[in-house]
């Protein structure tokens, strides 16, 4: 299964009243695993960049000014994405401009819906934790995702931390290197997936517990019976 993370990063809100895609980030996950494969590009947008806008990012027209224009780099970015299940954070934002300059480039290439399946991280979020802040700063703190290099928005940067928030907040693994034959996960209609572990893998040495180690697990166990009047099912269970 093939994911790819992606943000964007725009002149300002409105994509019908002229503003244009200036930054494009996205970092590629393949069977829940973080492959270090990824796209990066800067647009120059040929427009001004509003200066709320600018607050947010960061991103100048004067840094855009040696950059390509869309038309210039959308195979790229398209060969990239194509057939992917595309992750974003509020998604109908960033698809609502890349179709819209698809469109502008070439009404043939399409929409991104055509080519690719969308997730939408923040519905699913908020699906999770109704009722709570659900931008990318809240669930960084929520999954103790580290986002202290994000003073300002930036497509790759936030795509990175999006892509550890996902895997974090659909149960995956975001440190360990583990291998798909090595790994389960969530297939596409939310059904878990169980990939068996390679019979020729070495065995693991198995370690028991100490006489004392089993004596304060059992002292713990007593402090939780107490705390739940008795309720402790692992220090009864026969």
């Amino acid at each position: 299964m093939r994911q790819i993370v992606l943000d964007t990063e725009t002149t300002g809100l409105e994509p019908q009243q002229g503003h244009k895609i200036i930054e494009i980030g996205c970092v590629e996950l393949v069977n829940r695993k973080l492959t270090g494969n990824h796209y990066h590009q800067y647009i120059q947008p040929n427009r001004d960049i509003d200066e709320a806008a600018i607050e947010v990012h960061g991103i100048t027209q004067e840094f855009l000014a040696d950059k390509p224009t869309f038309d210039a780099i959308v195979n790229d970015f398209l060969e990239f994405i194509d057939g992917a299940e595309l992750i974003i954070h509020n998604a109908p934002f960033d698809v609502g401009f890349l179709n819209h300059e698809l469109k502008q480039v070439n009404p043939a290439l399409g929409t991104i819906e055509d080519r690719c399946k969308v997730l939408d991280s923040l519905v699913l979020a908020r699906k999770k934790h109704p009722g709570q802040k659900n931008n990318l700063d809240a669930l960084c703190k929520r999954y103790m995702v580290d986002n202290s290099q994000r003073d300002l928005h930036g497509a790759l940067l936030d795509s990175e931390i999006l892509a550890d928030v996902y895997l974090a907040m659909t149960g995956g693994q975001t440190n360990l290197a583990l291998s798909s034959s090595m790994s389960s996960g969530d297939n596409d209609d939310g059904e878990e997936v169980v990939i068996r572990i390679d019979s020729n893998r070495p065995r693991l040495k198995v370690i028991q517990a100490t006489a004392e180690e089993l004596e304060a697990h059992r002292k713990k166990l007593e402090v939780v019976d107490k705390a739940s009047g008795g309720k402790c099912l692992w220090l009864h269970e026969s």
